[in-house]
């Protein structure tokens, strides 16, 4: 009996690269990524500040504008190649076919307009609905995210609410026009626990409702856990591991993605004194060592390390990390079942 079909491929990220001009010369911020969300998955997109997390996701939308900028690759979106799309095509995919949720509400919201009329305008852009239908959905918006008293908050201007409401609406506006493929760049940043369940929850519905796809932004490893099917874990703008999240949580395959497991408290088990840190800082996008960039925190690092940046390897079913240990038969040791997090 034939299995079932594996799910259709709602972006195709392939070689993916944004560089900035710096002094007279080309700094690439983004290199080399490659990935593939598929309908109804949600791929979760880690790192420490710095990694080209956000730059990945604003090249994705078209919203890099800063002159000389060159963005270079393919992401092909349900048949669009959005690298290169111009920018009347992109604003009919923005906000209805694929949107997202910004990291931060406050510049991303404009000052002069209410909330309740940057919601309203985006509706009203994509859906054929009236002045009316268009504020009862997005009081409705905002009641689900949380939003004590939808009204008033609706007729405030960002300024007037505080950062965690501003968070809520900004994510009501994602939402509005039930995304195909929804953005989410740190979306529970400033929500206390119980609204970031909430939170989680919503997006994880939408996916089941809607068949969305959601690249996931985060540096919440129990937030990966607990919502993701899939990770990519960028270091100084490569592709450090990719694979299955149950797989990068149990077996590690790259000391980078070890160490930010590490860093985080054991759900179960006995309680360390004192979590590990991660030794030095990322390097800056023009000072990155010539081969691998995380090599020089890196414990397990040797001479083989340097010469170039190691090629991504697979290392398991749908498995791959950019690091020579595996290929010199050196796996990392399995994380314990005690340090695991669990949805």
């Amino acid at each position: 009996m034939a299995g079932n079909p594996s799910p259709a491929a709602v972006l195709t990220v392939a070689d993916l690269c944004v560089s900035f001009p710096v002094r007279g010369r080309m700094i690439p911020i983004v290199e080399h990524v490659s990935f593939t969300l598929h309908e109804g998955g949600i791929l979760g997109l880690v790192g420490e500040s710095g990694s080209g997390k956000s730059m990945t996701a604003m090249a994705l939308m078209g919203l890099i504008d800063s002159p000389g900028v060159q963005v270079r690759g393919s992401a092909r979106f349900r048949g669009h190649e959005l690298v290169g799309l111009p920018q009347k095509q992109l604003r009919r995919l923005r906000g209805r076919e694929m949107a997202m949720i910004f990291q931060d509400p406050m510049t991303a919201f404009t000052p002069v307009h209410t909330i309740g009329w940057q919601i309203d305008e985006q509706i009203r852009a994509h859906l054929p609905l009236s002045r009316r239908a268009a504020r009862a959905r997005t009081l409705e918006l905002l009641g689900e995210m949380g939003v004590p008293d939808p009204p008033r908050a609706a007729r405030s201007y960002p300024h007037q609410l505080s950062g965690g409401l501003r968070q809520r609406a900004m994510i009501a506006m994602a939402l509005s026009c039930n995304p195909t493929l929804l953005i989410a760049d740190e979306p529970t940043t400033a929500l206390d626990v119980t609204v970031q369940a909430q939170i989680l929850e919503l997006i994880d519905t939408l996916r089941s409702t809607h068949g969305s796809s959601v690249l996931l932004i985060t540096h919440d490893m129990g937030v990966v856990a607990q919502s993701c099917d899939d990770v990519l874990v960028l270091y100084s703008g490569r592709v450090a591991e990719t694979g299955p999240a149950t797989a990068l949580f149990d077996h590690p395959a790259h000391p980078y993605t070890a160490a930010l497991l590490d860093s985080i408290p054991p759900l179960y088990g006995p309680r360390p004194h004192r979590l590990p840190a991660i030794a030095g800082m990322p390097p800056l996008p023009s000072q990155r060592p010539v081969g691998c960039a995380f090599a020089p925190r890196c414990k397990y690092g040797h001479e083989s390390c340097t010469p170039r940046p190691p090629p991504l390897m697979a290392v398991g079913s749908g498995h791959a990390a950019a690091c020579v240990l595996p290929a010199e038969g050196a796996p990392l040791p399995p994380r314990p079942a005690a340090a695991v997090w669990e949805s």
